[in-house]
């Protein structure tokens, strides 16, 4: 038997999932990119070199710079990893698994920004190399929200949520393990690397929803 109180919980559930399903969520796919402390940015590219934007992306305040690395495994290099600039706190390489198996590589799924303990690399600029300890992951997949947005549609930073995806051609795809993450530096977008698009057929600027 299902008392009063769960009847209400279920259908205030029911309610929230109706409500998140309708929203459009545009897509970022992001291909392999690099963000770099200053120092190592200085090291690769030059003393007296400084990023040089490109075009701006949908994340306010960070754009794809003009620079360009390669990161060196065990087994290969990964040519023209593009830096995303401005410069972190910690460098950090991310990578699709497919770039990671190519090189030798064994990143874990992580956060951006959750670093330690991660896989590390030689970081190849026209001016020099860093060998960095860790700091190369795969990123977890995830959704950006702006607090405004996160409190419209009821989202929480950190929680977890599947997202459908595709236009139902054969490639949809039904994404699990994706984290919300509210911040002011955001802008709502959902974010997973090239192998996960190309799995679900999607591409930067398609809409995904909740499900």
């Amino acid at each position: 038997m299902i008392l009063p109180a769960q009847a209400a919980d279920l259908a205030a559930e029911i309610e929230k999932r109706l409500k998140r399903s309708k929203l459009d969520i545009p897509v970022g796919v992001s291909n392999r990119h690099c963000h770099l402390t200053e120092e190592h940015f200085k090291i690769l590219f030059g003393a007296g070199a400084a990023p040089k934007k490109v075009k701006a992306i949908k994340q306010p305040g960070f754009y794809a710079a003009e620079e360009l690395i390669d990161v060196q495994g065990p087994k290969g290099v990964i040519k023209k990893v593009r830096l995303v600039a401005p410069y972190r706190a910690h460098t950090q390489i991310e990578l699709a698994v497919t770039d990671a198996l190519a090189a030798g590589l064994k990143p874990p799924v992580r956060e951006s920004g959750d670093v330690k303990g991660s896989a590390g690399a030689t970081l190849i600029g026209p001016a020099g190399k860093v060998d960095i300890k860790e700091g190369v992951i795969i990123a977890q997949r995830h959704l950006h929200f702006s607090p405004d947005e996160a409190k419209t549609w009821g989202m929480t930073s950190g929680e977890v949520v599947r997202v459908r995806a595709g236009t139902g051609a054969g490639r949809s795809t039904v994404f699990e393990d994706v984290v919300v993450r509210v911040s002011d530096k955001y802008s709502l977008e959902f974010h997973v690397d090239t192998d996960e698009a190309n799995a679900a057929g999607i591409k930067t600027g398609d809409v995904v929803h909740i499900a």
